[in-house]
């Protein structure tokens, strides 16, 4: 994260900047005074007029929709640095298919918005809106995290380390990270849909052992108002809660009812949703992240059948919160090493794996998802990127998951009426199917080849393999 620093040297205003005569040096001098410190201490490089709205927003197609598909999240590392080729390459690939893109206020590639209170830093958040608005795709926003003068830091100050950044803010400024919300609305006024935090980071009651859902939800409630009264058309959606699941034979903390042969749900953040959905202030959408593996990294019975958690969870979501459309904002179907790294799995496998998790969401009710893109820095391998780092001029280059995750968008958009169609094969349970009246998408969830008639059509399939079928 510390790339983050929001006192980057190469954005300070230097007073030599102003010296000059006549317009130029007044223009300059009138740009120096709204960015010199104000009260509060490391207000360099800030400015008052966070509200200010920033570039050339996107003009509206119409009135936003609660329902944006399927895309992916940008991370530490994206596109929107690099050489222009690279960049340039990476907005061409998504423009042929715009997807929907989130992007974090604080951290994840975004600096300290509001390093003091009143002070605000956009300069790497425009640049991910910018890069958003050029490639063609719907900008989300997850308003998370908060500066560390909400949270006991120091005003001025940021601390990038993971501990810090997943520190909720104090309820004592619950209004001021609401305020700061109703900032970042007003700066892209084209972004319509904002999620409430991530992962309900912070939000843990030590002393009850379970998660502060009166926290979280009191200050849901007022970013939820606040945004309401900038644009009621704005959609804002929660809690994006982790759908942790445990062992099966674990009794403690698990669910009686919520269970099958991927684990048993975590009983405590059950509870923890049915506490949001019963006293929101208002939802156009619920937002849920995951793994189909257990919080101990087991993939039951296997990697491909374990992904059912997803349809589990999705309908169980859906029976609570009816028409509500489901979001999922992360989803993951390969446990991480050490160091959070997915490198375990061929790229094949990888792809077949998580077509299938895509089905299961689906099936679930499921009409929006996010992948989270690990793009690397920099380097030519990048194990489940979308594309390839766009360090160099020759980076950006399309990598197989973007097929996936583009292709599963365009075919599978919501209001998506799903069709039954007919498998025939010596291993039927091993052939995950979903279909529409147009496109049928077939993975062979076994690494070695297999023989199966889908819809009629006989198909040879090689190890995970992957197959669109025209109707």
């Amino acid at each position: 994260m510390g790339r983050h620093g929001w006192n980057s040297a190469t954005r300070r205003w230097r007073l030599t900047a102003v010296l000059g005569v006549g317009a130029v040096a007044l223009a300059l001098l009138v740009t120096l005074l709204n960015t010199l410190p104000g009260d509060g201490a490391g207000t360099e490089g800030t400015t008052r007029d966070g509200d200010k709205v920033h570039g050339t927003p996107a003009a509206p197609a119409g009135a936003a929709e609660p329902e944006v598909g399927w895309g992916f999240t940008h991370t530490q590392f994206s596109a929107d640095e690099g050489p222009a080729a690279a960049t340039g390459r990476v907005e061409g690939l998504l423009s042929k298919q715009p997807l929907p893109q989130i992007q974090h206020i604080m951290g994840w590639g975004a600096g300290n918005p509001e390093p003091s209170k009143g002070r605000y830093d956009f300069v790497e958040m425009d640049r991910r809106v910018d890069f958003m608005r050029a490639s063609g795709g719907t900008p989300v926003v997850t308003l998370c995290c908060s500066p560390d003068w909400m949270k006991g830091g120091e005003s001025g100050d940021t601390d990038w380390s993971e501990a810090a950044l997943e520190t909720a803010p104090d309820p004592a400024h619950y209004d001021d990270f609401a305020a700061l919300a109703v900032t970042v609305a007003k700066r892209y006024p084209d972004v319509r849909h904002f999620i409430v935090w991530n992962e309900f980071k912070g939000f843990w009651n030590d002393s009850k052992a379970r998660w502060d859902y009166e926290g979280y939800t009191e200050l849901y409630n007022l970013v939820y108002k606040a945004l309401k009264k900038v644009d009621e058309d704005i959609m804002v959606g929660g809690p994006y809660l982790v759908m942790d699941s445990l062992d099966p034979r674990q009794t403690h903390d698990a669910s009686p009812t919520v269970k099958g042969s991927w684990g048993t749900m975590d009983q405590r953040v059950l509870d923890a949703f049915d506490y949001w959905n019963k006293h929101k202030a208002g939802a156009d959408f619920v937002v849920v992240d995951g793994s189909s593996y257990t919080n101990d990294d087991e993939l039951l019975p296997d990697e491909f059948a374990a992904t059912d958690k997803f349809t589990a969870v999705g309908e169980w979501v859906r029976e609570r919160t009816g028409d509500l459309p489901l979001w999922w904002a992360e989803y993951y179907v390969e446990p991480a090493d050490g160091d959070d790294e997915r490198e375990g799995w061929s790229e094949t496998r990888r792809v077949a794996v998580q077509a299938a998790g895509l089905i299961a969401m689906a099936r679930g009710g499921a009409t929006s998802g996010f992948y989270w893109n690990p793009e690397n820095e920099k380097g030519p391998d990048c194990a489940g990127c979308l594309w390839t780092p766009t360090d160099s001029a020759d980076g950006g280059e399309a990598l197989p998951m973007l097929d996936l995750v583009s292709r599963f968008g365009r075919e599978f958009p919501p209001g998506t009426a799903y069709e039954t169609v007919s498998v025939a094969a010596a291993d039927v349970p091993r052939v995950r199917v979903l279909a529409t009246d147009r496109t049928v998408l077939v993975v062979n969830t076994l690494d070695r080849s297999i023989s199966a008639k889908v819809d009629g059509k006989q198909l040879e399939l090689g190890a995970y393999g992957v197959k669109w079928l025209e109707r």
